[in-house]
């Protein structure tokens, strides 16, 4: 997913690479978000901030930014472009699963279905969600609060994405 808030006249960004540990705030009016990020490289988690999609813990970021320091919060890395992706280890998974995104699944029911499903958890979700029953103590209700939240989220992204997020066009 690739957004990116043109700024004219501006040399072109920093990049910046890393899984996100924490949402720190997250406007869904405005999109504007402050995340913590893990970036290699660096000791302490970097601070991200910007309108963007709604990202989740345990999400891959790429952003394109410049690094300002801000008065009451310190050095951040403010964003311009964001690409997001959903995690991809199985630590990640779980991460995103159990951070209260998807209603029904928290932190233990996350590790049940990373346990059961692995990697291939989100396509289970999204294409085989009576697959979900195999895990113990996913009944019918569950199971359906799961897929209705699943798919509640992806179409949030879906507008955000369309209509509240700015994409250039060429000149």
């Amino acid at each position: 997913m690739n957004t990116h808030v043109p700024q004219a006249g501006r040399p072109a960004p920093e990049s910046l690479a890393g899984t996100v540990e924490r949402v720190t705030f997250q406007s869904d009016e405005t999109g504007f978000s402050v995340l913590k990020v893990k970036v290699k490289g660096f000791r302490d988690l970097v601070a991200v901030v910007g309108i963007m999609p709604s990202v989740t813990a345990g999400e891959w970021i790429e952003a394109g930014s410049r690094w300002e320091n801000d008065r009451e919060h310190g050095q951040q890395f403010k964003v311009e472009t964001v690409s997001t992706t959903r995690p991809d280890t199985l630590e990640g998974i779980e991460r995103y699963l159990g951070s209260g995104l998807i209603k029904g699944i928290g932190p233990h029911f996350a590790r049940r279905l990373v346990d059961t499903f692995g990697v291939e958890v989100f396509d289970i979700i999204e294409q085989e969600p009576d697959r979900l029953k195999e895990v113990a103590g996913i009944g019918q209700v569950r199971r359906a609060k799961i897929t209705g939240a699943w798919h509640e989220q992806k179409a949030i992204r879906e507008f955000f994405m369309r209509y509240i997020i700015p994409v250039p066009t060429s000149t």
